[in-house]
């Protein structure tokens, strides 16, 4: 059986609104983690994103020790804030993807493989993306079926997505 995490989320992020630019200051985290008390000591994968006509991913990272002690870490905020700078209206959202619960540490093998995963999917929905590792775009894709041009796909291209569970 594979390890299956779980989506939480979107979870608004509060943000203190100056007259010039709005920031996370500490209160605001605190603030965050009152309200989501039951995910501080979780583990897994987050995604800092921002809420507009759609949403958008903004930085990805993992937390192996747990989700307070690591997803407003100074570096990680200092990235999220960054991105932050460039939206002024949009509301500022994180997903966290929670690792299922056992006994013992966290497997980090899986955490690493999922922050991979979700680094290369959030590239493709945002050319911006924060993040400096693995942000690298494949230069490849299957007509119709991976990181090609819209339009319609042949039948096949369909019949394939299907046979690779690639599509519902």
């Amino acid at each position: 059986m594979p390890t299956l995490f779980s989506v939480e989320g979107p979870f608004t992020v509060p943000t203190y609104e100056g007259k010039a630019a709005r920031t996370i200051t500490p209160d605001n985290v605190a603030t965050f983690w009152r309200t989501h008390t039951g995910f501080r000591r979780e583990r897994g994968c987050y995604v800092f994103g921002i809420r507009g006509r759609g949403l958008t991913p903004g930085y990805i990272g993992k937390a192996t020790k747990s989700f307070k002690q690591e997803v407003f870490a100074p570096q990680k905020l200092a990235n999220y804030l960054r991105f932050l700078a460039d939206v002024r209206k949009d509301t500022p959202v994180i997903f966290l993807i929670v690792a299922p619960r056992k006994r013992g540490r966290a497997n980090e093998a899986h955490i690493g493989d999922l922050e991979t995963f979700l680094i290369q999917a959030g590239v493709n929905a945002n050319d911006e993306l924060l993040n400096v590792k693995g942000t690298k775009k494949a230069e490849w894709g299957i007509a119709g079926v991976l990181r090609s041009s819209r339009g319609n796909p042949k039948k096949s291209a369909k019949d394939f997505k299907r046979l690779m569970k690639l599509a519902k």
